[in-house]
Formats: C-alpha cells, sequence, structure tokens
C-alpha cells in the first residue's frame, strides 16, 4: 500500500482531480471486483453505488461477459474497421439496431462517450452542408449539458464549472433553459422559453443534441417524456436535426432500455457508451438514419465520405463484451429486476428526504440525486464540498459514491439485490448525519 500510494502520487494525474489536494490523502486503491462490490488492496469491501462511473450494468467478474472476451481473445484482440470488418462489429451493429428506436440504421462505433456525441456533432453538420443548408451552423442544447470533454462536445456543454476555462477555444451554442425536476410548474415555464427560443434562432441550427430525462453531470436535473417529446418534436418540425446522448441514460438506467423510448420518438442521432459493454471495456456507438447516412454517399472523388475514425473503433474484444451484456438483459430479466429495486430505493430514500440536512431528492429510474443543505436549509458553500465529504464519510461505512458539487449521486448496477439497496440506503443516511 505504501509503495503503491509513493508512485499514484509521483506519476498518476486523476481525472477532474484537485491533484494538490490528492497528495495529501492516502488514495483508495481498488485492486479486485466481486459481484456488486469493489475490493480494495487492503482486503475492504465497497458497495459500487455508482456503477464504475455508470458504466456497470450486470455487477463484476460477471462469468458469461468473462467468457465471450476470452473467446473473443483465442481469435483476435483487435483489427481496424477502417478497411476491413470482423464479425462482433456486424453481430453488435445488427443487435443495436434491433434494439434501437425504428428507424435508426447505421452504426458508427467509437471508443467513450464523448467520442459519440463528437461523431453526431460532425455528423450533423457535414450532413447539412452536403444537403444544401449551409446556413445551419450551430448547435443547440439543454442548459447545464454535459456531452463530454473533447472541444466539440465541450462546444454544447454549458457547466460553467467543466467548461469556462475552454470558452476560447469553443464554437458558440444556443443553452435552452432546462428543469431541475421534471414536472411542475418550472418545467412548464422552461419548455416555453426553451420553444420560444429554438424557434427565433431555428434557420441556423444543424442540430439540438439532449440527455433525455436526466443530465447527469449537472446534478441528476430531470424533465418528464412530456417535456423531452415536445422539444424534440418541434425541433424537428423546424428542420433541425435531433441528437439523444444516452451515454448515460441507455441500458437500463431509467427504467427503459434507453430513455427516448419514453418519449416515443425516433432522433435522427442516439449517442450510447458506458453500459454499452456492461461496464468491461471502451466502447461507444453513434446509430443514425438511413436517409442522414445517404447524404454521404457519392463517388469516391466527391470527397463526402464522414471523414472521421480512431484507432480502436469497434474493437472486437468490447464488441464481445457487449454481445453477452446484451444477452444478459434478456436472460437475468434485467429490466424487470432494475424496477423492482428503483422501487425499493423510492421507498428508503423516503428516509434520506427528512433529513435536515437534505434539500430535495430526485428519481428517475436507478438514476437519483440528492442535494444538501446547510444548517440554514440553503445550499452549502461552494467552499464546504459538503458532496465531497458525503462520499468521504461513506467510504468507511462499506460504499463508493460520486459527489457533483453539492449534490449526492447514487447510480448503481441493474444488479443491485434488495438487501444491497438497504445497505446503500442506511449507509448514505449515516453518512449525510456525519458530515
Amino acid at each position: 500500500m505504501a509503495t503503491l500510494t509513493e508512485l499514484d502520487h509521483r506519476h498518476l494525474w486523476h481525472p477532474f482531480t484537485q491533484q494538490r489536494d490528492w497528495m495529501r490523502n492516502k488514495p483508495l486503491i481498488i485492486e479486485r471486483a466481486e459481484g456488486n462490490y469493489l475490493i480494495d488492496v487492503q482486503g475492504n469491501r465497497y458497495l459500487d453505488a455508482v456503477s464504475s462511473l455508470w458504466t456497470n450494468v450486470h455487477g463484476h467478474r460477471v462469468p458469461e461477459i468473462d467468457q465471450a472476451i476470452r473467446d473473443q481473445l483465442d481469435k483476435v484482440a483487435h483489427s481496424t474497421l477502417l478497411g476491413l470488418s470482423h464479425p462482433p462489429a456486424i453481430l453488435l451493429a445488427t443487435r443495436l439496431v434491433e434494439l434501437a428506436p425504428d428507424g435508426l440504421q447505421r452504426v458508427f462505433f467509437s471508443d467513450n462517450g464523448s467520442t459519440s456525441t463528437e461523431v453526431a456533432l460532425k455528423m450533423a453538420f457535414q450532413y447539412q452542408q452536403q444537403i444544401g443548408q449551409t446556413k445551419r451552423t450551430q448547435f443547440a442544447s439543454l442548459r447545464d449539458a454535459y456531452h463530454g470533454d473533447t472541444i466539440g462536445a465541450v462546444s454544447v456543454g454549458s457547466i460553467d464549472l467543466f467548461h469556462q476555462v475552454y470558452r476560447p477555444l469553443l464554437f458558440e451554442g444556443l443553452a435552452l433553459p432546462a428543469p431541475v425536476q421534471s414536472g411542475g410548474e418550472e418545467e412548464a415555464a422552461c419548455l416555453e422559453r426553451a420553444l420560444t427560443l429554438l424557434e427565433a434562432q431555428a434557420d441556423t441550427l444543424a442540430c439540438l443534441i439532449v440527455e433525455p430525462l436526466v443530465q447527469g453531470a449537472a446534478g441528476m436535473k430531470m424533465h418528464s417524456p412530456y417535456f423531452l417529446k415536445t422539444l424534440l418534436e418541434r425541433a424537428r418540425a423546424l428542420g433541425v436535426l435531433v441528437a439523444v446522448d444516452e451515454v448515460a441514460t441507455g441500458f437500463g438506467r431509467t427504467g427503459t432500455l434507453f430513455a427516448v423510448e419514453q418519449a416515443d420518438f425516433t432522433p435522427d442521432f442516439m449517442c450510447m457508451a458506458k453500459g454499452i459493454a456492461g461496464g468491461y471495456l471502451p466502447l461507444a456507438a453513434t446509430l443514425t438514419t438511413e436517409k442522414v447516412y445517404e447524404a454521404f454517399l457519392a463517388e469516391p472523388e466527391a470527397y463526402k465520405q464522414f471523414f472521421h475514425g480512431h484507432t480502436f473503433t469497434g474493437n472486437p474484444l468490447a464488441c464481445a463484451a457487449a454481445m453477452a451484456s446484451l444477452d444478459l438483459f434478456d436472460r437475468n430479466n434485467s429490466l424487470a429486476h432494475a424496477s423492482d429495486i428503483a422501487d425499493e430505493f423510492t421507498q428508503g430514500l423516503h428516509q434520506v428526504a427528512a433529513l435536515d440536512s437534505v434539500r430535495a431528492v430526485r428519481q428517475t429510474g436507478l438514476m437519483i440525486g440528492i442535494d444538501l443543505a446547510g444548517p440554514d436549509g440553503a445550499p452549502p458553500a461552494p467552499g464546504a464540498y459538503a458532496g465531497h465529504a458525503v462520499a468521504m464519510a461513506a467510504r468507511p461505512l462499506g460504499a463508493i459514491l460520486r459527489p457533483l458539487g453539492n449534490t449526492v449521486v447514487i447510480n448503481p448496477p441493474l444488479s443491485f439485490t434488495l438487501d444491497q439497496v438497504d445497505a446503500l440506503i442506511d449507509i448514505t443516511t449515516r453518512a449525510i448525519k456525519q458530515v
């Protein structure tokens, strides 16, 4: 432990982490995992309450996924999709089309959530240019959007804490109002204003990109299927392409396989990553329609192909893991089980919401945000790092939580048991009381 800590502090640069603060503390070093638990180098066990950053679906060390990767490893670990193809990518693309909303027919693979949204943005822009809509050069998204960390994805994001420093590098976008909680007067007012802004600038917009139902990195801000459907339908009526970013919300997190299903809407682009490979390997996909695809078809000398690609696009090992994960959804009846544990969370969260130091609790499926309050009921001061303090307090109690400012996030694997839900509610309650 001492050697690993010294080497970590000497060489590693951790994401979204103030390294000066990191160097003051002993790191939690995960050595292995088992089911829904992570286990550190000293043998301590922790409920993986954030699915290893919202990726894990069926738990860790799942025999079926492990075996699928081993079987593929006996064939080939990697082969490019640039100029070649391979069975895992072909079969996974076919499976994703079968599962996606009707009309999404083409699959472009990449390797993480940022790249999946970047692909959608570039496709949308090039599509509009190639069909003669040359004035459509801008993008719209929801306020407090987060679509990744590459430059295009950051440009359509609007969380100042993450994005403000990069503003000189970015293209301008249209940020539409979004509610904190689904339903009610706030959502209605946000929708009315969003539609007005959308209509005013529609002629210049290439695409609207939205995190459907839950804006995760914004602190689990939520909107209703009605808000989503109304906004997306209006955008399409105005000639604006529509992309849904299902990176965080896809694969059962919101109660359906994909959140956009609840709005009964087929987008022009659907971006997915995180849970696509069951939380095992880096993989992402951007699905689109035949209409978009056909705008890129021409003789080679026209140079209308999509000039974009990644070295590990459609990696065979990751595709094999994804196929095994999708098989488990049917075999384990994962969506029904996720509904059961979501109901258990709903019941348990009543005791969390009743705490004096909790301002609000929001939940859509297994995506949960707990807003903390200071002594006067207002949000804690930024320098209090209340969410971080609660997450740290939960660790000795046996759970990994993830803070987003003054919001504590819970987003467990679909494989959690009812007993594990109850244990996590107890740990979260005790951690908040302690802080």
